[in-house]
């Protein structure tokens, strides 16, 4: 089967780690294409519980929001173990986190996102999904490189050069801080989905899902968790003002 098997711009691959904006984003694909995979990735990183939400997360999207159910296709989950093997970071080893000589934090995993995505596109072709859908962003991110926009197109022209396909990209939280992200959440599906990204997905880089905050489970010391939280007091505190812009659209 390959990608031009099917009408590929409705069926679509989300990168789901188990995170909230791999969540957020597999809810926004839910809401707009036919049919709709996901795709996971082991790679040896600390806080590996986040594939342990993964399966969770899906059941409780089919059941809670019957209006997606049947878009929920199948899912995937592909061992990269060597990109452990070959990085030298704090998400991949039992190392403090801290800022690196180069400018970057200890927890970049060089080419991480690269890889990712070319093992999404290869299933995509396989599997007939002309989208691939990733929650990268560089608008509250900890300035890694594979993130940022310029990176996510210059993948798919190299994608669908190599493949000679007509794959498509997209990026829903690119240009969205995290309050906006969680108000993305909202509106694509309500308090039912606030509650289940708070209470079921994982941020955490050292993944402590002991300590319960009203953002979710967490350290609260993190990069990952203390952008979370920002991002969860600046969405709650616009909601409660009822101010247009802590929910319009992105």
């Amino acid at each position: 089967m390959s990608m031009n098997d099917h009408d590929s711009p409705g069926r679509a691959l989300v990168l789901f780690s188990g995170g909230q904006d791999s969540t957020t984003c597999l809810a926004w694909a839910l809401a707009r294409f036919g049919h709709v995979e996901t795709v996971g990735f082991a790679y040896g990183q600390r806080h590996a519980v986040e594939l342990e939400r993964r399966e969770p997360l899906r059941r409780a999207i089919a059941e809670g929001f019957p209006q997606w159910a049947l878009r929920l296709g199948a899912d995937h989950l592909l061992d990269l173990a060597v990109l452990g093997e070959v990085s030298d970071t704090a998400l991949t080893d039992e190392r403090a986190i801290a800022m690196g000589e180069a400018g970057l934090p200890n927890t970049f995993v060089p080419g991480r996102n690269l890889v990712f995505l070319t093992m999404a596109a290869a299933i995509a072709y396989r599997r007939g999904l002309g989208v691939l859908v990733a929650g990268v962003c560089e608008t509250d991110f900890s300035g890694y490189p594979d993130c940022r926009d310029d990176t996510v197109k210059a993948m798919q022209v190299a994608l669908n050069l190599g493949m000679d396909t007509r794959l498509r990209i997209e990026t829903p939280l690119m240009w969205i801080d995290k309050a906006d992200t969680w108000a993305l959440a909202h509106r694509l599906g309500g308090e039912p989905l606030i509650e289940l990204i708070v209470e079921s997905t994982h941020t955490c880089y050292l993944g402590d899902r002991v300590h319960r905050h009203d953002w979710g489970y967490g350290c609260a010391e993190c990069p990952a968790c203390e952008l979370r939280a920002a991002g969860w007091r600046v969405f709650r505190c616009a909601a409660r003002d009822d101010s247009p812009a802590g929910l319009e659209n992105p």
